[in-house]
């Protein structure tokens, strides 16, 4: 395993594995022994950075969430993990009331929500500090001066560490860093985003973004991760769900004249290293000028396993360039 340091402050960054695991539909859709399986040969593989959220999965049962977090509090009590292994969680997007979803019926980013649902995270992962802490979704109901404050409370208490932010326009990120630095406050250094090799069309409205999606990585992102490269991104659906290996899996956003090429260039780089589509995905991610953290689940060992190989796949400067060219 390779390790990454997430943060600045001396006194909250971390040294993270450069692959996360995303545990997402541990406690529901993949059972407990197939999880706790998982997250074993992770952390023997020297993994170190887990992704979790507190409204994971409330779909697969028409709930709240919150199976995937207590499940990965079981996990470390009967393992006796310790903050050896980072744990992030969200908070933000968790349904208030079963059988509704964080597009009509979100919890919230309000200061009362943002120290009452850490307060829970704590409690369903038995620890006593969360390492990082992200808004999962924005709330423009809510004043951001109140959002910044609610979560640099928290970090004062000493009761979350890092502050990370997800699926929110470029523009509302950066005025949420810019209020908390004029205050002297901690802002997101963590920024997770949906990135992988190929491009979506960001221009497709969905429910939750109704002029285009706010969560993928685009052209604006990727410059504003270069212009402060002191921020991490963390690349969550970098496998896009299977969909290298089975393409009848791939969105309807990728459906556009880029996609072939891109292909193309990736199984010819695949062809020539040895290594599956998936691991060259991974490694190309691993090699970015921008700090960048895979974010991959994996529901078998063998899943497991294919992406933990891709950390020490290294491609050529030839190679990134092809992939990197392909449109």
């Amino acid at each position: 395993m390779k390790y990454r340091t997430i943060g600045t402050d001396p006194a909250h960054r971390r040294e993270v594995s450069v692959l996360a695991l995303g545990a997402m539909l541990f406690g529901s859709r993949t059972d407990e022994k197939t999880s706790y399986a998982l997250l074993d040969r992770f952390v023997e593989a020297g993994g170190t950075f887990i992704d979790t959220s507190d409204n994971y999965a409330f779909w697969e049962d028409g709930g709240q969430g919150g199976q995937s977090e207590e499940l990965l509090g079981r996990w470390r009590r009967s393992r006796g993990v310790g903050d050896e292994i980072v744990i992030a969680t969200k908070l933000g997007a968790r349904p208030l009331a079963p059988g509704t979803s964080y597009v009509d019926n979100p919890e919230g980013l309000s200061a009362k929500v943002i120290r009452e649902s850490a307060e829970r995270s704590r409690e369903r992962l038995g620890v006593e500090k969360l390492d990082l802490l992200y808004a999962h979704i924005d709330d423009p109901a809510v004043p951001q001066r109140e959002t910044v404050e609610g979560f640099a409370g928290l970090v004062a208490e000493g009761t979350v560490g890092l502050l990370g932010v997800s699926n929110q326009a470029v523009w509302r990120v950066e005025r949420a860093r810019a209020i908390a630095a004029a205050a002297g406050l901690p802002g997101y250094q963590v920024l997770q985003y949906q990135h992988s090799y190929l491009r979506p069309r960001t221009d497709v409205p969905s429910d939750l973004f109704p002029d285009g999606s706010l969560g993928a990585v685009d052209p604006q992102l990727l410059s504003y991760l270069r212009a402060e490269p002191r921020l991490t991104l963390v690349a969550y659906s970098p496998l896009l769900k299977g969909a290298y290996v089975r393409p009848e899996r791939l969105p309807h956003d990728y459906d556009h004249p880029g996609t072939p090429p891109r292909l193309a260039a990736l199984h010819e780089v695949a062809e020539e290293t040895g290594a599956s589509v998936n691991q060259v995905v991974l490694a190309w991610q691993l090699g970015s000028d921008v700090p960048t953290v895979p974010l991959a689940g994996a529901s078998s060992l063998a899943q497991l396993e294919e992406n933990l190989t891709a950390v020490d796949l290294e491609l050529t400067a030839d190679q990134r360039s092809r992939l990197d060219a392909a449109n």
